[in-house]
């Protein structure tokens, strides 16, 4: 696989507008936080059992983005490898690849939060029948980690010193609730699943092409770049499941982009 190398600032059509598209949208955001509207709320992807999920979002959450820094990293990388892919595929193959990794991103992101959601859920159940202060402090431990506020902690003190108190029981299964609800309305934004996917693609295409490290300053082959970052999402997924990054959903966009590059290598159908 070849292709031309160009001006290092130029960008192919589709890779120029996908950065200009989520630049404008995180700066509408900002603008229009001021007025009340909060377009996270609206565009971003929440879990389909949230009663703020629309179909829609599971491709407007692509072109949203928490903060600047999220936003320059993913479309940096965007730049860099995506505009590689797009002068060898065209405009056309690259935008569908994209879009492809990007859905089945969200895809395997909302089976492994239904897989998580189900559990918590039995949780509340199984702490709504019998609440105690050792229950809940078991349910905050695995739901919130170390992110839970130090009043939920004194709470859970104040209970076990008094565990028949009914208050504190109607007290600590409404917090139980509160928790449940919270991680089901938790939006997820931005480009990364599909990000990944162009990761994939390039180690896939150019795998013996060498990178330059910044931490270590070190070159590496593409392909081995690419298998050591699924491998660390893989275990972040596994051991950093209360942490604010949808390790899952770059899985699926590598997973994704790998299965459609296998069908475009076997099928000689051009589908577009």
């Amino acid at each position: 696989m070849q292709y031309r190398p160009s001006s290092p600032l130029s960008m192919p059509p589709v890779v120029k507008n996908l950065i200009m598209i989520n630049v404008v949208m995180l700066v509408a955001t900002w603008a229009l936080k001021s007025t009340g509207t909060d377009l996270t709320e609206i565009l971003g992807l929440y879990y389909p059992g949230s009663p703020n999920f629309r179909p829609y979002q599971l491709v407007t959450h692509l072109f949203m983005h928490a903060n600047f820094w999220h936003l320059f990293m993913n479309m940096f990388a965007l730049f860099m490898f995506g505009k590689v892919l797009e002068m060898v595929w065209g405009p056309k193959r690259f935008i569908i690849y994209f879009l492809v990794t990007g859905l089945g991103a969200a895809t395997l992101h909302l089976f492994v939060n239904y897989l998580e959601l189900s559990q918590v859920s039995k949780s509340v159940e199984a702490f709504v029948n019998t609440p105690s202060p050792e229950l809940l402090s078991t349910f905050v431990k695995a739901n919130l980690g170390g992110h839970a506020a130090p009043w939920v902690h004194d709470f859970i003190n104040k209970w076990s010193e008094a565990p028949g108190n009914a208050a504190y029981a109607q007290q600590g299964t409404e917090i139980v609730q509160r928790i449940f609800e919270e991680k089901i309305n938790i939006p997820t934004v931005g480009a990364s699943g599909a990000v990944f996917g162009i990761l994939l693609a390039f180690g896939v295409l150019f795998p013996n092409t060498e990178l330059m490290l910044l931490f270590p300053p070190v070159p590496i082959k593409a392909k081995y770049f690419v298998i050591g970052y699924g491998l660390i999402e893989l275990y972040l997924g596994f051991t950093q499941s209360n942490s604010n990054v949808a390790h899952f959903a770059h899985l699926g966009g590598m997973l994704f982009g790998y299965l459609l590059i296998r069908y475009w290598n076997t099928s000689s159908k051009n589908f577009y």
